[in-house]
């Protein structure tokens, strides 16, 4: 297994396969319908433009087992040193270790990148995805009850965040 640095022309197909089997069986992403290619185009360009990475792990044969990305947490200049970030594996690739390989990655790139906090949105029934966080050093930051409607039931969404030692020198504006 090798991890890899996405691209819209050789990975959106099979980035696209993996976010639209969750959001059509899990909770993992709050979004009821699925997603097209011209959202794949999107998503790339806003990553490509803020310079926000998309990383992936593939096998020998170069399958795309899972991929991992951060993005603006929120929109306002003071929120600049924080990202939210995603992790999604394949259905036939879960319980192998490899969100952990993406996400200790994506947390090296974050600290390239001089960013200060990461945060993860997470489902709170998925327990696996919080045991990972809080291995990874995350902490619990907060849970927003009933925040989403999605297979006829309430759903709580909780929030795990990891202080990172950069930058060194913050700036205002």
């Amino acid at each position: 297994m090798q991890i890899i640095n996405c691209t819209f022309e050789k990975h959106a197909e099979e980035i696209l396969a993996i976010l639209n089997d969750a959001i059509l069986n899990s909770t993992a992403l709050y979004d009821y319908k699925p997603r097209s290619m011209e959202n794949m185009a999107n998503w790339f360009n806003v990553k490509n433009d803020n310079q926000f990475p998309v990383i992936g792990i593939i096998d020998d044969e170069e399958n795309l087992l899972g991929f991992a990305s951060y993005g603006t947490f929120r929109a306002w200049p003071a929120y600049k040193y924080s990202i939210e970030h995603s992790v999604y594996i394949h259905k036939n690739a879960r319980g192998k270790g490899l969100g952990r390989t993406l996400l200790e990655h994506l947390i090296a790139l974050a600290v390239e990148q001089n960013y200060h906090v990461m945060i993860g949105g997470i489902d709170i029934t998925n327990t696996g995805s919080i045991a990972l966080h809080q291995k990874l050093g995350f902490i619990h930051s907060g849970t927003i009850k009933q925040a989403a409607f999605k297979f006829g039931k309430w759903l709580d969404l909780g929030f795990y965040q990891l202080t990172l030692p950069t930058p060194q020198n913050p700036i205002d504006g």
